[in-house]
């Protein structure tokens, strides 16, 4: 079956993408494994690898579904609702 693709693409918008913490663990004083940037609002979060899972928590509280790597060389999204990756250019 053809992957559908995104249905949220209306949802990124021009946000900071830059950021070296994950502020939620800072505070918590935990660690992270890797950063996300959520694409509707610019909060930055820590990755499902994470133990703490900011970016995917941020995402079902508040209905954010599109988040961006921060990790170096990396530019693509991941839209937590349709389950698939988004090119970023």
């Amino acid at each position: 079956m053809p992957d559908p693709g995104c249905t949220h693409t209306e949802m990124i918008h021009d946000v900071d993408v830059t950021g070296t913490t994950c502020p939620q663990c800072v505070e918590l004083g935990d660690t992270w494994v890797h950063l996300r940037v959520c694409m509707t609002c610019g909060q930055r979060g820590c990755c499902d690898s994470s133990k703490n899972k900011h970016a995917s928590r941020h995402a079902a509280a508040v209905g954010h579904p599109i988040v961006r790597s921060l990790q170096p060389g990396e530019s693509w999204m991941w839209c937590f609702v349709d389950l698939v990756w988004i090119d970023a250019v």
